[in-house]
């Protein structure tokens, strides 16, 4: 049988990876929208493990709103990406730091 805290382990690694692809790679855009978008997994493992736990559906139901959320800003950020890209040509943060109105 897998425990509460193996789910809340497998959570806090998932999170801790995703920080780490957030601060050591500042290069590239993608990367950086995959490890908010696997922060965000992180934290629904978390929420679905306690909604087990406790035998309540509310914390089940609250991850699907938030992966809902997080399919629309995904979208709506890979859309953003791909008018950089065509306007810029290049999709590397350091590039893009200097964006004019």
């Amino acid at each position: 049988m897998i425990l509460l805290s193996d789910f809340l382990i497998l959570g806090a690694l998932l999170f801790t990876l995703s920080m780490a692809g957030i601060f050591l790679n500042r290069k590239n855009v993608i990367i950086m929208m995959m490890a908010i978008e696997l922060m965000l997994l992180s934290v629904n493992i978390n929420f679905v493990a306690f909604s087990h736990y406790l035998g309540d559906p509310n914390g089940q139901v609250f991850v699907f709103f938030i992966l809902t959320v997080a399919a629309a800003e995904a979208a709506i950020g890979l859309a953003i990406l791909i008018l950089l890209f065509r306007n810029r040509r290049t999709i590397n943060v350091d590039d893009l730091d200097t964006l004019k109105g």
